[in-house]
């Protein structure tokens, strides 16, 4: 089932994009890694800012997986997707990709690291495609603050709303 989440799923929120980020580890630019990858003074200034989440949850209510989105007035950012390592490849990222962007006229748009082949493969086979460096470069710095290294080292996919424009 895919709910809402609650101010009180703050810790599980956390707890999920920690372990999925565990695969960033390595991968991205020694500089960009954190430990912890998502602390919750970070979250709690995500929801500050406007991003909202939705989770996956199993049959007992416990969160699998969750998607968070922030709308942009012209556009949707996807600014967290994260699956359970334990609950990867079972289809619960596209079904929360698939929630969040269904019945929504505005473009969506996705920042994620360059290294992250496996998240752009995700994004791609949902039909989102790779804007190119110039316009990453312009949408990163017109919708996401984030600094200048992480613009360098990230790449944003579009979906078909967007691409229609």
């Amino acid at each position: 089932m895919i709910r809402k989440c609650a101010i009180d799923d703050v810790r599980t929120i956390i707890e999920i994009i920690n372990d999925a980020a565990k695969a960033y580890r390595g991968v991205i630019p020694d500089d960009r890694w954190q430990e912890p990858y998502m602390s919750e003074p970070y979250l709690t200034a995500e929801l500050d800012d406007g991003v909202v989440f939705q989770g996956f949850t199993d049959v007992g209510d416990r969160l699998l997986g969750v998607i968070g989105v922030q709308d942009k007035v012209d556009v949707f950012l996807i600014r967290h997707a994260y699956v359970r390592t334990l609950a990867r490849r079972q289809g619960i990222g596209g079904q929360l990709l698939d929630h969040v962007t269904q019945d929504i006229d505005k473009p969506f748009l996705v920042g994620t690291w360059k290294a992250a082949i496996w998240a752009i493969s995700f994004y791609e086979k949902h039909g989102f495609k790779d804007v190119g460096q110039q316009e990453t470069e312009r949408l990163l710095k017109t919708y996401w603050s984030i600094p200048t290294r992480q613009i360098e080292t990230s790449v944003v996919l579009a979906d078909n709303r967007w691409r229609a424009r």
